[in-house]
């Protein structure tokens, strides 16, 4: 299954305690940052990585670092985004609550590379259960000298704090998650200024994804150069995948950048194949903001080429015919699923949690919601489809936030590889509404 980075211990019984940690190599790289490197040393070895930021933007994360403005005498944050809230990912959750302090080891070594000497873990609303494992390891690393005051005799200091978000998707976003972080509403910021030079309390700040952060470790304890040998191309080191839908096998994965699709769903290391020997009809390869993919396009490239789990390769053929790993949140659709039900439960999330400040998203989610919900129960007109696909080309790319983009694109390619499916819908409304049934071409109905 390859090397592991993140999950090598995440097994061990007793990890999530610093005694078993340690015993593990824990905090090495705080010990080799802080007193062999230098802040510069540790974002070089991070740019020589080529690790690319792990939320689902996959922006090189030693660049990011490097933007952070730097000015005398004011405050520098790191912030780590752990508001896991897009449907279908939960790697995060796993990892944060199996082994709190390979991210609490993140923390430290990066906010060290950043000159940050208060920083910050913003965790989903919904998971004060894990809230309370990271407080109790945060205490742990404190009382043993890792956080406070003279780090290892270093002169370094860093205080953490976890700060629990109020359970809205729109805080994962990083400007909402800094307003919501500093007490106000959560809506995004206007861009520029970009929060690396006016973030946190109108501070430089950097946020990061947590298994961006927790990869810092490894990196600064092996070399940039031997993560970079990790990986395809661009797309360097391990992922963590989330796996979840009509396979054998769901869970988190870590897998090398560069696995074959078709191995990732079939091979019984991974997804185990499609459940009940069932067909694969599609894949949601990034979480439910990235377009769907019907079964030939994500097994194969449109050119004919095998379709790898790397950032370049699943976005090959842009929107046409590809996709995005996005945070690797990998839903996977049998032959008996419904595309059209399962694009109206996105757009209904979608619509809840906008958070209503750009009139394009906030009317665009609602309308395409209503027109999903009309298709799906059998009220639909012919030009409804034409008309999803008008609001969600007035969506994309006409907000503040990504949001809106997230809203569009799984509609948008939803029609444009299950346009069939829709038609069915709209044309056979009495077959469509009936219970179990679904569409498999050819206007034909099988029902459960």
């Amino acid at each position: 299954m390859g090397i592991k980075i993140l999950t090598e211990h995440i097994n061990v019984p007793g990890i999530e305690t610093l005694e078993v940690y340690r015993k593990h190599g824990g905090y090495r790289s705080v010990e080799k940052a802080l007193k062999t490197m230098t802040p510069d040393e540790v974002v070089e070895e991070v740019k020589t990585s080529g690790l690319r930021g792990r939320g689902g933007a996959g922006f090189p994360t030693g660049m990011k670092w490097s933007f952070l403005a730097k000015p005398e005498g004011v405050p520098r944050y790191l912030v780590c985004n752990a508001d896991e809230s897009e449907p279908g990912t939960f790697k995060d959750r796993v990892f944060m609550q199996k082994n709190p302090h390979a991210l609490i080891e993140g923390m430290i070594t990066s906010s060290y590379a950043l000159g940050a000497n208060t920083s910050y873990i913003y965790i989903r609303g919904e998971l004060m259960f894990v809230l309370r494992i990271l407080e109790k390891a945060i205490a742990e690393a404190y009382a043993a000298g890792l956080l406070g005051k003279n780090i290892m005799g270093s002169g370094y200091d860093l205080d953490l704090h976890v700060a629990p978000g109020g359970g809205a998707y729109i805080c994962g976003e990083e400007t909402a998650l800094l307003e919501s972080l500093e007490g106000k509403r959560g809506n995004p910021r206007n861009k520029p200024p970009f929060p690396a030079v006016k973030g946190l309390f109108a501070s430089p700040t950097v946020v990061n994804n947590v298994e961006s952060i927790a990869s810092v470790p490894w990196i600064v304890n092996n070399g940039g150069a031997e993560y970079a040998k990790i990986g395809v191309g661009r797309s360097t080191g391990t992922k963590l995948i989330s796996a979840s839908g009509n396979i054998n096998n769901p869970g988190v994965y870590e897998i090398e950048l560069g696995v074959p699709v078709e191995e990732f769903i079939y091979s019984d290391e991974y997804c185990g194949g499609i459940l009940k020997g069932k067909q694969l009809k599609a894949v949601v390869p990034g979480g439910s903001s990235v377009p769907i993919l019907p079964a030939n396009l994500i097994l194969k490239t449109a050119a004919g080429e095998d379709r790898l789990m790397t950032y370049e390769s699943l976005s090959d053929g842009g929107f046409v015919s590809g996709s995005m790993l996005g945070s690797g949140a990998f839903i996977v659709f049998d032959e008996d699923q419904c595309i059209v039900r399962n694009t109206w439960n996105y757009a209904r999330f979608y619509h809840h949690e906008s958070c209503g400040q750009c009139s394009p998203c906030r009317e665009g989610t609602g309308w395409m919601e209503k027109v999903l919900h009309r298709i799906e129960h059998g009220h639909g007109h012919q030009q409804d489809i034409d008309l999803l696909v008008s609001v969600a080309k007035q969506i994309e790319g006409n907000t503040i936030c990504p949001l809106g983009d997230a809203a569009a694109w799984p509609v948008a390619s939803a029609v444009r590889h299950f346009r069939d499916e829709f038609e069915w819908h709209i044309k056979h409304p009495q077959e469509a509404t009936l219970p179990g049934a679904v569409y498999r071409g050819q206007l034909e109905t099988i029902t459960a």
